[in-house]
């Protein structure tokens, strides 16, 4: 259920993690900026007022009001990172793994990435819709309200707008709000096997226009979507990811990069040096890039839940990050192959036990900082005058429970854009 239309005033609030301030670099990570017995009055889709709950009680007798009961409010949680649309599955790959194979060995034998395009190739957009909305609302339940949707399995042009129309259909459902990226630079397609720079020449001359014109015709209204190049051994190399990327920058789309996965390859440094909003993985990421990172507004995504999945035990080097004063961010990282998970609670709790988080920091990185990773830190990722209505009532007093408790829910009730949502 929700309101809708109406001055709504929540109060009786324990803990209010505001996150104000922007976004947090370094050890200035984690800074709640935490309100005590406090109230937010929302307006419409906008939060209009913070306060303590005496004040605003006072303040706005006419108010409908929403008793959180002692229980901690926060900012709903942004998603920076996941390949929400696509078809099938890859239990069977999973099996592989456990038995030995490795994720590049069973990508170079046909599987991995290209399993999952020949699916998402033959689904209908109202298949993949299906199937996507499905995973939406799971992430929406568990506390995302603004999620990053990447293309990246389809790799021909017709696909890969069929992924964009799936992202677009989803984002008019609601509630979860989504963020498109065109990545069709996610993977060397069956057509250009063995042969990556033809394919980069196929992106840069062909794909990219073709995304800009169908954009742009479709949702003349929005932005153009991110960019986002998978830079890495086996996908494209440092030059190869420079060219499409500055071919996308000529043509207006801003820029991601996945980085460092697997290998060291200078990916992220070269997010910095052209601007990117976030370089994302950066688990072999050196110390020298890391502060290349550093000295820019790049944003630094981590994904703990890929080396999770992929039962490794090298994460991103998040103390180095913070040594440097740089800007960190989680992401869930969703997708088929390594990491099918839509819980950013889950991602908090493996951000505090394998990258050392507390869990006032892992909080900063999947709201603020995240929001910041895909350039919405102004409307969207803390709880101020004037930004977008998306809240979560947690059903506990305390906000260390997220990270300490994991494998159950524990959010209560969600506001988007002002609109209040039961969860259960």
């Amino acid at each position: 259920f929700y309101y809708n239309g109406f001055m709504i005033l929540l109060h009786n609030i324990s803990q209010l993690l505001t996150l104000s301030g922007g976004p947090q670099r370094g050890h200035a990570l984690g800074n709640l900026s935490i309100m005590p017995d406090a109230a937010v009055l929302i307006d419409g889709e906008r939060i209009t007022a913070v306060g303590s709950s005496a004040d605003l009680l006072s303040a706005y007798p006419s108010a409908e009001l929403f008793d959180a009961h002692g229980c901690v409010v926060m900012p709903g949680f942004v998603d920076p990172h996941t390949h929400l649309v696509w078809a099938g599955d890859r239990a069977a790959e999973f099996e592989l793994r456990l038995q030995g194979k490795t994720y590049m060995e069973i990508m170079a034998a046909g599987g991995g990435i290209l399993s999952t395009l020949k699916a998402t190739r033959a689904a209908s957009l109202e298949q993949l819709v299906e199937q996507s909305h499905q995973r939406a609302m799971q992430a929406f339940n568990y506390g995302t309200t603004t999620l990053e949707a990447k293309t990246g399995y389809g790799l021909d042009i017709e696909t890969e707008i069929k992924q964009l129309q799936a992202i677009l259909e989803l984002n008019k459902m609601g509630p979860l709000q989504l963020i498109p990226t065109f990545m069709g630079a996610h993977a060397i397609p069956p057509e250009f096997k063995g042969d990556a720079p033809g394919y980069t020449r196929f992106l840069c001359k062909e794909a990219l226009p073709a995304v800009k014109s169908w954009w742009q015709e479709h949702a003349p209204h929005q932005s153009l979507p991110f960019v986002d190049v998978f830079c890495e051994v086996g996908a494209f190399d440092l030059a190869q990811t420079r060219t499409i990327l500055e071919r996308s920058q000529l043509l207006g789309f801003p820029l991601k990069l996945h980085v460092d996965e697997f290998e060291n390859l200078g990916g992220a440094s070269l997010a910095a040096e052209l601007g990117a909003a976030s370089a994302d993985h950066m688990v072999k990421t050196s110390l020298e890039d890391i502060q290349q990172m550093a000295d820019s507004d790049t944003v630094a995504v981590s994904l703990p839940g890929t080396p999770f999945g992929l039962a490794q035990n090298q994460y991103t080097p998040a103390k180095a990050i913070i040594e440097a004063d740089g800007l960190l961010a989680l992401a869930s990282d969703l997708n088929p192959g390594t990491t099918w998970n839509e819980s950013m609670q889950f991602i908090i709790a493996l951000a505090c036990r394998y990258m050392g988080l507390t869990p006032a920091q892992a909080i900063a990185a999947v709201t603020i900082n995240a929001a910041a990773a895909i350039q919405l830190e102004d409307q969207v990722g803390s709880i101020e005058a004037g930004k977008q209505a998306d809240l979560l009532v947690l059903n506990m007093p305390d906000y260390r429970h997220l990270g300490y408790r994991y494998g159950t829910n524990l959010v209560s009730y969600i506001f988007k854009r002002g609109k209040l949502f039961s969860i259960g």
